[in-house]
């Protein structure tokens, strides 16, 4: 089983985003990579072509549908709040438990590589007890850090490495996301967090996919 658990440190950093190009890349290689993103909020099936599991889908290969976005998108909700808000907004809770074993399950039986892509940041709730570190923890999968490249973003990201370490979750990479209109050198940005943490950074640049590192050596063996 190579499975590896992409988070971020926030909310529209670019998880989707470095996602997509990893299953391109690992797919290219001729790779069998499925992308999971179990739980999702503000999804509407009206504007699906435009969701997160629909850009995965699509880096698959696939064309994105309700039906085969509920395969890799199982527990969706309306609201775009944090998921524990937006279940209770409709009078329903995460099963956190079966969300663990679909991700476990899905690995364990899928004959390729498996990215599981969590929703917000690394300390987003999913229900009255779990947070997404609960999940990369009992998941047990290594795990990137996508970034971006804000002002702001050193300390966001430390914070985020410092609580992973806590929990013993193996980072394999910092991958910053390029913000657009970002104020603050990326050369230096890259240069300060080497300073605090040594970490694999990898930068993906705004463009095309000719222009983006090869991330695929990111996947365990």
């Amino acid at each position: 089983m190579s499975a590896l658990f992409v988070t971020s440190t926030g909310t529209d950093i670019g998880k989707t985003h470095v996602s997509a190009l990893l299953l391109r890349q690992l797919r290219a290689k001729g790779l069998n990579a499925l992308g999971l993103k179990p739980v999702l909020s503000g999804y509407e099936d009206a504007t699906l072509k435009d969701s997160d599991p629909a850009r995965l889908l699509e880096a698959m290969g696939e064309a994105p549908s309700p039906e085969a976005i509920a395969t890799i998108s199982p527990w969706r909700f309306r609201a775009a709040l944090s998921p524990d808000m937006a279940a209770k907004a409709e009078g329903r809770a995460l099963p956190y438990a079966e969300m663990v074993t679909f991700c476990e399950e899905t690995a364990a039986r899928h004959e390729g590589p498996v990215l599981v892509e969590g929703v917000g940041g690394v300390m987003v709730p999913l229900d009255d007890t779990h947070t997404v570190l609960d999940w990369m923890a009992d998941l047990g999968f290594p795990a990137i850090l996508v970034a971006g490249t804000y002002l702001g973003t050193i300390s966001h990201t430390l914070t985020a490495l410092a609580v992973l370490e806590a929990r013993r979750i193996a980072v394999k990479a910092v991958v910053l996301s390029e913000t657009e209109g970002a104020t603050v050198p990326l050369v230096e940005t890259v240069a300060t967090l080497r300073r605090f943490f040594n970490a694999d950074i990898r930068v993906v640049p705004r463009g095309g996919d000719d222009k983006a590192p090869d991330l695929t050596d990111l996947l365990p063996e």
